[in-house]
């Protein structure tokens, strides 16, 4: 507790800490809750050597035990952080930000008429077991994306029974192959589009509230506000009052609050789409 008491106050500006902490904090205080404990740990992926400086990249592992009236349950969340230091002092501590990239190869698809079927059967406690499985690591069986919100929640979807379409176009329906995949697969904007429009294969039905999702429906996020959606996420469980809680890639989140307030990308401005998954 010493350790992660002195990540806090050492290495975040006041503006940080006011818009992540403090705000999950007072998130978990509005809804009858508390977090009673948290914990800590790091883990080091790289170490690099320049001039007079040693860079450090490592991944922060923090749960956060939650009390809500009588109910415990177990939040969890991997940042990326990068160290710098020069003859042996810290001149540089921060989250590490992620820019979305993507490959142009355009290949053909390879799969069966099957996988174009209009109508599936939507296993939301198969697309849940995936997503708890995966949420703090990679399946080799697919890429994986420097920004990976959305191309994690695909493969949510896809264990699923969620049907692939569209191919060997990017820009139309919803598929992935090792070599190439639709922008939909892959790229938070697209597949907020996506799940709007698709009329076969995999499809969102738009609701107003949060309350009305159930296991393994989807949230988009647009954290600015600015008509360009960000991030993805998938329903993995429900607070004590029926608010869903959600599993995500990029910064690896299990159990999170829906909302993301605690996030260092929200604004005020942030807008949501909740989708129920059709296929039942």
């Amino acid at each position: 507790m010493k350790w992660l008491k002195n990540y806090w106050e050492d290495f975040f500006t006041d503006e940080q800490k006011d818009t992540s902490w403090k705000r999950k904090r007072l998130l978990w205080e509005q809804r009858n809750g508390e977090i009673v404990q948290i914990k800590g740990s790091g883990k080091m992926y790289r170490k690099t050597f320049y001039d007079e400086h040693t860079q450090l990249r490592y991944l922060l592992h923090l749960s956060y035990l939650i009390k809500q009236d009588e109910r415990f349950h177990l939040e969890e969340q991997v940042i990326p952080h990068e160290l710098v230091m020069k003859n042996g002092e810290i001149i540089k501590h921060h989250v590490l930000k992620r820019t979305e990239q993507e490959n142009e190869v355009r290949l053909r698809w390879t799969g069966t008429e099957e996988d174009r079927k209009q109508n599936f059967v939507y296993d939301r406690r198969a697309a849940v077991r995936y997503a708890e499985r995966w949420w703090n690591s990679y399946n080799p069986a697919y890429r994986r994306f420097t920004v990976d919100c959305t191309n994690y929640i695909s493969q949510c979807l896809y264990a699923g029974g969620a049907p692939m379409w569209g191919s060997p176009n990017r820009e139309t329906g919803w598929w992935y192959t090792s070599e190439n995949w639709s922008f939909s697969w892959a790229v938070a904007h697209s597949m907020r589009w996506y799940l709007s429009g698709a009329e076969q294969g995999l499809k969102g039905r738009e609701v107003e509230s949060p309350e009305e999702l159930t296991y393994g429906d989807v949230i988009c996020y647009d954290f600015d506000g600015d008509g360009r959606w960000d991030h993805t996420t998938i329903v993995t469980g429900k607070d004590q009052y029926g608010m869903p809680l959600v599993n995500a890639h990029t910064d690896n989140s299990r159990h999170r609050y829906w909302s993301y307030e605690d996030s260092l990308a929200w604004t005020e401005n942030i807008e949501y789409k909740f989708f129920q998954i059709d296929g039942e």
